[in-house]
């Protein structure tokens, strides 16, 4: 069970950094731009959108578990 965690954890890690590293080597200035936009929202404007993107992520990784990943 515990190895079961830990492998799902490292897949989800693994994916993340090749999903960023490719967002930075394929358009690094498009992100620069990006973040000069999220830089001008309000803090909870910030915040809402980080916790929309970790309820995202935590739905993305139970489903992938229930098909089988």
């Amino acid at each position: 069970m515990i190895a079961a965690m830990i492998a799902t954890a490292c897949l989800a890690l693994g994916l993340v950094l090749i999903t960023e590293g490719l967002a930075w080597a394929l358009a690094p200035s498009l992100l620069e731009r990006l973040l000069e936009a999220l830089r001008t929202l309000p803090m909870d404007a910030r915040r809402n959108l980080g916790l929309a993107a970790l309820a995202l992520g935590v739905a993305l990784v139970w489903l992938a578990k229930q098909i089988g990943a």
